[in-house]
């Protein structure tokens, strides 16, 4: 073991700037959030090689004096933290962005750094250069009210780093993830990005109140997004919860559409990811997500921003309490959509109509030459009729059309939202006449909705009442699955479902919820012990309630194929207006599909 020596100053600055600034997303991140806590009205980011060349970062906020400006970039030196009478500042009451004092000397330790800086009211701004840990006096320049900083070669002070930094278009791109973050969290305040000359992203100040931040909100994750957002408000022990979630019907395959901010920070907390997917649980698949931008506003000595060099994780006093906040606000968004289901769902719909009559109407053809027939009018007439005749011979066979009620009921029923009743197709799906448009629905997705719905009323009041079979079925299974089943045979029969151990490899089942008709037992049997292989022993029933009841109510669903008559395609309508969240499975995908007049006639023509 060698001798014990203090580090020299460049090292530990160099150690402090691997800390802070990981790449140079890490080095806009500070500098815009240091912009940001300066009062900035409008930030403008320019990155060359994906910031490895060239960061520079102008705002038009309250600027600093030279003896500002000297001390910034030195280490521990900050205008962000109170002291007290006694000189002592409390960690545990941080209401600003950055706060450590370090970004600054930590970038100009491992890069070429200038500062160029201007209150207002200053007869002149004054500038600073940093230079791989070695500092230039502050002298007078020339510059607008404001501060720009600028930071080239970042690395070079360091070379080993630069082999661990990605290709440019990856640290391009994250740069442009960190700039949309904090763009979320300000929308009074415009940003702009450029790379390369080539504008990123420009975005203008919003208006104050919630319609500004939706604007933001999509302006950076989609138009879609904003026009299939619910809006989320609620307060708890002194927590507001503000911001927007999307339908269930519009949904992504990863986490990347979750954003989280905690008193204006973007922040990435697996506490809130868990949330959300405990809110909508009921309404998605397990590899299905919900987009959702969700803003935390809690007393700072009730969150702890300190516990992550780069500030990107949090830990609250009372975690339980912002989760809760979370669930409960967004099941309740939810549970006040009702039936609405996402407008993509509509609009994928058109693209796919749209699409089809291209390819198959106007794709090049090869054609072999035949000889002409001789002429014979009488012939093409009757091959003409023979072949209209013979179309709808084929649309009949696949749409059977009832016929129309009364003209009073049916104007009463096409203003209803979900409309008339007005045939079916392929005995799967329901044809519904509304005011301005006409509403397809999948007769399986929705009654699997509505079957699921009525089972977690009925476990919430009286359990569900179940029906015995007249001859047990016995299920022939694999023994581990069959003893699965049989220990779980209590909680099944809260669900409606007894059975029981018949044997190894096999279980009888002697009752069934009583809100099914005909029954695939053998095959609800089987997923229900597929269902149970992945579930962790310690986790009751109760607890997957939606995994569990979401298989039961597939199996007993109308099934595709099955004939309706108009009076149960009238009232699978009617109930699916009455019941929440039946725009949408238990697994996320869309019960109905919406089409407006407006866009019949677009598709056609006529407008």
């Amino acid at each position: 073991m060698g001798i014990v020596r203090r580090l020299s100053e460049g090292t530990i600055n160099r150690i402090a700037a691997g800390e802070v600034v990981e790449r140079p997303a890490s080095a806009v991140k500070e500098l815009v959030e240091n912009a940001l806590d300066a009062g900035a009205r409008h930030i403008d980011i320019v990155i060359g090689a994906g910031g490895r060349e060239l960061i520079r970062v102008t705002d038009d906020g309250c600027g600093m004096s030279a003896a500002d400006l000297a001390l910034a970039i030195e280490r521990h030196a900050t205008s962000k933290l109170k002291a007290d009478e006694a000189g002592r500042e409390d960690l545990h009451d941080i209401a600003t962005l950055g706060f450590r004092g370090e970004a600054l000397p930590s970038i100009g330790a491992v890069a070429r750094l200038s500062i160029l800086s201007r209150e207002p009211g200053a007869d002149t701004a004054h500038k600073v250069t940093v230079e791989g840990g070695r500092i230039s006096p502050v002298e007078p320049a020339a510059g607008p009210t404001g501060t720009r900083i600028e930071v080239r070669d970042l690395f070079f002070a360091t070379p080993a780093r630069l082999k661990f930094l990605k290709g440019e278009r990856s640290e391009t791109q994250a740069v442009g993830d960190v700039v949309k973050r904090l763009a979320m969290a300000h929308p009074e305040v415009a940003f702009s990005l450029t790379s390369e000359a080539r504008n990123m992203l420009r975005l203008e100040t919003e208006m104050p109140g919630e319609m500004g931040r939706l604007g933001r909100l999509g302006a950076i994750m989609g138009r879609d997004f904003a026009e299939n957002a619910l809006a989320i408000e609620a307060e708890r022990e002194g927590v507001r919860l503000t911001g927007f979630a999307g339908l269930p019907t519009y949904n992504r395959g990863t986490t990347q559409m979750q954003f989280l901010f905690v008193n204006g920070r973007p922040v990435r907390d697996k506490l809130v990811i868990g949330a959300v997917r405990g809110a909508y649980a009921d309404y998605l698949a397990r590899d299905r997500h919900p987009a959702v931008a969700l803003f935390v506003e809690i007393d700072p000595r009730d969150v702890d921003v300190n516990v992550h060099p780069a500030k990107a994780e949090v830990r609250f006093r009372d975690a339980g309490l912002v989760r809760g906040l979370i669930v409960g606000a967004l099941r309740h968004a939810l549970h006040q959509a009702g039936h609405r289901a996402s407008t993509t769902v509509a609009g994928a719909a058109l693209g796919a109509l749209r699409a089809e009559p291209e390819r198959a109407l106007f794709a090049p053809q090869r054609y072999e030459q035949a000889p002409m027939p001789q002429h014979r009018p009488d012939l093409a007439e009757s091959e003409g009729v023979s072949r209209w005749q013979g179309a709808f011979a084929d649309l009949g066979r696949s749409a059977r059309v009832e016929p129309a009620p009364e003209a009073q009921a049916v104007a009463e029923a096409e203003a209803r939202p979900l409309g008339v009743a007005r045939g079916q197709l392929h005995e799967t799906y329901v044809i519904a006449q509304t005011a301005d448009g006409i509403v397809i629905v999948d007769q399986h997705a929705a009654h699997e909705r509505l079957v699921y719905e009525r089972m977690k009323s009925a476990m919430a009041t009286r359990g569900v009442a179940r029906q015995i079979l007249l001859i047990p079925e016995v299920v022939e299974l694999d023994e581990a699955e069959a003893e699965r089943l049989a220990a779980r045979a209590g909680e099944l029969a809260e669900l409606g479902f007894v059975l029981e151990a018949f044997g190894p490899g096999a279980v009888v089942v002697r009752e069934v919820p009583a809100i099914f008709g005909r029954l695939d037992v053998a095959g609800l049997v089987r997923d229900l012990a597929d269902d149970l292989s992945e579930m962790d022993e310690a986790l009751s029933l109760k607890e997957r309630l939606e995994e569990v009841c979401g298989t039961i109510a597939c199996h007993g669903s109308v099934r595709a194929g099955r004939r309706l008559s108009a009076e149960e395609m009238n009232a699978l309508l009617r109930e699916m207006e009455a019941t929440p969240h039946s725009g949408q499975c238990n697994h996320g995908r869309p019960t109905y599909v919406e089409l407006k007049l407006s866009d019949i006639e677009r598709l056609f023509g006529r407008r």
